[in-house]
């Protein structure tokens, strides 16, 4: 992993509380199971358990939650440097209330919680200036002081020459408003090269419910190398300044889709850290987009994020399993990268 480019992921980790059963509301849930989460933290750990070179930047309150979080960190290879403790604030924790075809609803307590409270002269700049990816989400913008950290930290990343990778991971019930949400998550889209956005994230932002091209490629914006549109079972779109495309999804049951998107955004930048020129190359762009949906396939077959999280053999089998399905003829020829644990 030392000798792959740094991958370093900013903003919340958190406790997801889950419900042992599914199709109830919180109240009615029997009882819960703690899971460790949060996306920027999610992406740090499914890139770093396929291989990557990862660290994550932020904030946990000194508590018992917050030292098991740091210490997944260390256990699932993600650097901790960059995570610093509140003494006074704790962290926080969402409930998650499981559909019963696994998709969710949040309710969070934050009030506020260490990761807000990040601050500007707590970042290990040396660390984010050293980043060959820079990967946030849009929780980090909603306050102060985490607002001015988190843009401090992407402008040290970007002059430093890295890549910009955004998830806006729309958390509705965090934001004052609707319309602060959509206003804050675009605040930064100008500044990415990479956007990663569900078919509900692009129907807030946009607001209406096309999913079509046209509709998605209303967000594009010159400073983009690469737009996408994860579909769930429906699959994936991206769009790159030259061409456009889409891959198929995998039909898995799901259990729970905490952290699918994250498992595709981690293996995403894991593929292209070593090797940027993949996203203007279109055939080597689709076998990766093809990977990272298998990941984020298989994250949504248990309950969980990070531990949901598959490892590049688990990936494999997937992808051996689907062309088999399909009858191609060779594994390794359709999927030149896949094979290679890099």
């Amino acid at each position: 992993m030392a000798n792959s480019g740094l991958i370093v992921s900013f903003g919340e980790m958190l406790i997801d509380m889950v419900p042992t059963v599914t199709g109830v509301s919180l109240a009615e849930a029997p009882a819960f199971v703690k899971a460790p989460g949060g996306a920027p933290a999610n992406v740090a750990i499914a890139a770093a358990r396929l291989g990557g070179n990862t660290a994550f930047v932020g904030k946990l309150g000194d508590d018992e939650f917050g030292l098991l979080l740091a210490g997944i960190l260390k256990e699932n290879g993600v650097s901790t440097e960059g995570v610093c403790f509140d003494k006074v604030a704790r962290t926080a924790l969402a409930f998650v209330t499981l559909r019963a075809d696994g998709e969710r609803e949040f309710m969070f307590y934050r009030n506020p919680s260490a990761d807000m409270l990040l601050t500007p002269p707590e970042l290990n700049l040396p660390l984010i200036r050293s980043a060959k990816i820079f990967h946030f989400g849009s929780i980090s913008l909603i306050g102060e002081p985490c607002r001015s950290a988190h843009l401090k930290a992407m402008k040290e990343a970007k002059d430093a020459g890295a890549l910009l990778s955004y998830d806006p991971n729309l958390r509705l019930p965090l934001w004052p408003s609707a319309e602060e949400a959509r206003e804050g998550m675009l605040s930064v889209w100008d500044k990415a090269d990479v956007i990663k956005m569900s078919d509900d994230e692009l129907c807030f932002l946009t607001q209406n419910s096309s999913l079509d091209d046209e509709s998605a490629l209303s967000l594009w914006r010159p400073n983009l190398k690469l737009l996408l549109l994860t579909l769930g079972k429906k699959g994936c779109r991206y769009y790159t300044k030259n061409f456009k495309g889409a891959v198929e999804g995998y039909s898995l049951k799901r259990v729970d889709t905490t952290g699918a998107g994250d498992a595709f955004m981690g293996a995403l930048l894991r593929k292209i850290v070593d090797d940027l020129s993949i996203i203007e190359d279109e055939e080597r762009l689709r076998e990766v987009v093809r990977y990272a949906s298998a990941c984020g396939a298989i994250t949504t077959t248990k309950k969980g994020a990070i531990p949901a999280l598959p490892s590049h053999s688990q990936v494999l089998t997937l992808l051996n399993q689907d062309h088999n399905r399909k009858n191609h003829f060779g594994f390794t020829n359709c999927f030149p990268f896949a094979n290679k644990n890099n």
